[in-house]
């Protein structure tokens, strides 16, 4: 198999990644890929390193000149609401408790995003079903709430 080949299925599954991930990084890097694959079938002599470095380079250009720019022309169109790219962009957004919600020890659930969160209380109170809470901290994959009405106190991440 040729190496441009190889350069365009890993292009191909950089960009299944970011249609499941929708941070906007491994886009970039599926274009530094697609950007090697282009330069290994165009000059089929050049070294990996060469094309390595170029996938690098491309990658990093977008990550750091294009992405700032067409994420603030998106939040601007979306009138400053954009989805969060990552967790921590989920602190002071609004939820739904699905179950009982409470300490460490007795986790509940929440829905938020769409998406089905593991989620404790950041005082060790305890937060009825179908209660509407607000994200005060998250701690890997477990969102600390708090009830829409507290007060907000916000928590140290651990």
């Amino acid at each position: 198999m040729d190496i441009y080949v190889i350069w365009f299925i890993v292009a191909l599954a950089l960009l299944v990644i970011e249609l499941a991930s929708t941070t906007f990084y491994a886009i970039f890097l599926a274009i530094g890929a697609g950007a090697a694959g282009v330069l290994a079938f165009l000059v089929p002599d050049s070294p990996v390193w060469i094309q390595f470095v170029l996938a690098i380079v491309v990658a990093m250009a977008g990550v750091i000149l294009v992405r700032p720019l067409v994420g603030r022309r998106l939040q601007r169109h979306a009138g400053d609401t954009i989805g969060p790219g990552v967790h921590g962009g989920f602190v002071g957004q609004r939820a739904l408790t699905l179950d009982t919600v409470g300490d460490e020890l007795h986790p509940g659930h929440v829905r938020l995003a769409g998406e089905v969160w593991l989620a404790v209380t950041d005082d060790h109170s305890t937060i009825d079903g179908s209660a509407s809470v607000v994200v005060s901290a998250v701690r890997g994959t477990t969102l600390v709430v708090r009830p829409a009405t507290a007060p907000a106190t916000p928590v140290p991440e651990a």
